[in-house]
């Protein structure tokens, strides 16, 4: 394994040298835009990195890479029109830039496109490989649908919203892992354990992001501090103050998310301190922990060497940026 910006490097230096000059131009320039738009590119960052923790060469696997990054790529186009988003990465939207029909078309190819990198494989690995992006590609869906639903609904539970998440976020980070493995041709005991680390990293990053968008600091979080609270949505740190609530704290919270006043400065403050007097800012940090612990423990029980092991947990520390 080596560092994170030399993946990055890699990934970088494939999607240059990836041209989209196809007919018809409105379908093809949309999609070069997007994946050109560039961001982290973490998830086959996370693809070529298990490739080399099983002793295979990461290049085997950029075309696995890209195909992680081809799909996430374009559920961003279709999110971003469910979400009327007008920017992207600083850039404007697919949708804003063209319109909605071809963002939608655009994004349409972009998943039959990603397929499509698998086929640099043999038959063996291409069938393991589209078996897990065929599931994981569905579970995307499913949580971006359970993501709409609690919008409407004031009964969403801890363990419903836990499994929003994962299927909405984590799990793409654990096949982004478990495609280097099966690439790298691996035990599916291996395979089926990086699966299960990334699974739960997926999991305690956003329980983190969404602990962040209310206590982070706006200097280093990268995003308006409370943009959560602005938008009314039911994270984490919400259910579990309602969960610990006394009577009227439950009223005064579902008042101030029920509310959108042109300042947000005193409700993102009241919000807060709700958080924190019920206990629910402590809760959060703990779960964000518990499932950070939960994605090393996997470690211990993979067949690799130790400083691998040792780099896989450096890696998920830095990733959640905290020593736990």
């Amino acid at each position: 394994m080596r560092p994170i910006a030399h993946y990055q490097e890699l990934i970088s230096e494939y999607f240059n040298e990836l041209t989209l000059t196809k007919e018809p131009k409105n379908l093809y320039e949309p999609i070069q835009y997007i994946l050109h738009l560039g961001g982290k590119r973490m998830r086959p960052v996370l693809t070529l990195m298990a490739t080399e923790v099983f002793d295979v060469d990461c290049k085997k696997a950029l075309a696995a890479a890209t195909a992680v990054e081809v799909f996430h790529n374009f559920s961003l186009v279709h999110d971003d029109i469910m979400d009327d988003a007008p920017l992207r990465r600083g850039n404007e939207t697919v949708h804003e830039k063209w319109d909605i029909n071809t963002g939608i078309l655009s994004g349409d190819a972009m998943l039959i496109l990603a397929y499509q990198h698998f086929e640099d494989y043999e038959p063996v690995i291409f069938r393991d490989l589209a078996k897990l992006f065929s599931k994981t590609a569905l579970e995307v869906c499913e949580g971006q649908q359970y993501d709409v639903d609690f919008e409407t609904r004031d009964d969403v539970t801890i363990p419903e919203y836990l499994k929003m998440i994962e299927y909405k976020t984590a799990v793409l980070v654990g096949a982004a892992m478990k495609m280097g493995a099966i690439v790298a041709q691996t035990s599916e005991e291996n395979a089926n354990l990086i699966y299960d680390f990334g699974l739960n990293l997926g999991i305690a990053f956003q329980l983190q992001d969404d602990y962040l968008d209310a206590f982070g600091n706006p200097e280093t979080f990268g995003k308006q501090v409370g943009g959560d609270i602005i938008e009314n949505k039911k994270t984490y740190l919400y259910l579990k103050a309602m969960e610990f609530a006394k009577e009227e704290e439950k009223e005064q919270l579902s008042h101030l998310f029920s509310i959108q006043p042109n300042d947000n400065t005193d409700k993102i403050q009241s919000v807060k301190d709700i958080f924190t007097t019920t206990g629910a800012s402590e809760a959060t940090q703990k779960a964000i922990q518990d499932y950070t612990f939960k994605a090393f423990e996997t470690l211990d029980r993979m067949s690799i060497t130790d400083d691998k092991k040792m780099l896989l947990r450096v890696f998920g520390e830095k990733l959640m940026n905290r020593n736990v």
